[in-house]
């Protein structure tokens, strides 16, 4: 009925990723779809073995003390593990046998994680009659349930109103006073805010890896400054290409007669604003104005991850 011979299966979806993470410290975990952000984060749980490497978790290596080393991690997956014919109580106590809280101390942890993650008037309630956004505050309940050193988040406001990303967005900052974090998301404007580290992967390799504010750092011609110039383009050319600052200049159409539109690029570390300013006035042609501004973590995030598709790497 079936015959199959010389089956193979290969795939690298990680390809010699190496980083840490430290207590205080909230790392942003991005990537492109297939770039092995949740193979990544599937590893690091332990929930599927490495070919090669080793993950450690205070001391613990996961694949050689895949227990002890798992008492030290709460995990929040994007499809919270739920049971939806559980109270929010029980399935909680469910997950505090289940992490082997001392049966001393698990109803104060019970109480004190549906306090912090605002589920107490829901302590009674069947799971599968809470709303999306009340689920994922029980999934994140059941991840720092039992105060592990390790926090992994993955998606974690996914299905929450405006005024509950930001009551979670405060409550993974004041995780990281005591844990270490690492949070997955696709709102880019989330890890900007919240991380105090962004790492970009892409094809299973690290590509980028700093502070938020540091990013752009690593690409060049990541500031712009736009400038609207009185005078002839040619000649506003000439004076600008003057600039060894500056490494590529665009122009834009304008509605108003005699005017010229520019950005003018340059790398982060650099102010070409006065030097533009003297240029111009140089040739007599006045600035209506000026305006500088650098690369958002969108930006840096599409720039770095398309010129990684392109080099392969």
């Amino acid at each position: 009925m079936l015959e199959v011979k010389n089956l193979v299966k290969k795939y690298v979806a990680v390809n010699n990723l190496s980083f840490t993470v430290q207590k205080g410290e909230i790392l942003g975990f991005l990537g492109p779809n297939g770039a092995g952000k949740s193979t990544t984060m599937n590893m690091i749980t332990g929930y599927i073995s490495a070919t090669d490497g080793t993950v450690e978790i205070n001391g613990h290596d996961i694949f050689d003390e895949p227990e002890e080393a798992k008492k030290h991690i709460g995990y929040l997956p994007e499809l919270p593990p739920l049971y939806m014919d559980m109270t929010v109580r029980e399935y909680l106590n469910f997950v505090a046998d289940l992490k082997k809280i001392p049966k001393k101390n698990k109803e104060n942890e019970v109480i004190a994680v549906m306090k912090r993650t605002g589920i107490t008037d829901y302590a009674d309630r069947l799971i599968k009659h809470m709303s999306k956004g009340y689920r994922q505050r029980v999934g994140l309940a059941q991840a720092i349930l039992g105060s592990p050193d390790l926090i992994i988040l993955d998606e974690p406001t996914v299905g929450l109103d405006p005024m509950q990303i930001i009551e979670i967005r405060d409550l993974i900052r004041s995780l990281s006073k005591e844990h270490a974090v690492i949070l997955s998301s696709h709102i880019l404007a989330e890890i900007s805010e919240v991380c105090d580290k962004v790492m970009i992967i892409n094809r299973g390799r690290l590509i980028v890896s700093d502070t938020p504010d540091n990013l752009s750092n690593h690409i060049k011609g990541s500031n712009s400054l736009h400038i609207l110039v009185k005078g002839e383009r040619e000649q506003i050319h000439n004076a600008l290409s003057q600039i060894q600052e500056i490494t590529k200049i665009e122009y834009k159409e304008t509605k108003e007669v005699g005017l010229v539109s520019i950005n003018a690029y340059c790398d982060s570390d650099q102010d070409i604003r006065e030097q533009v300013f003297f240029a111009c006035a140089k040739i007599n042609c006045p600035i209506m104005d000026m305006s500088s501004s650098k690369m958002s973590l969108e930006d840096i995030f599409l720039k770095v991850t398309k010129e990684s598709d392109n080099t392969g790497k």
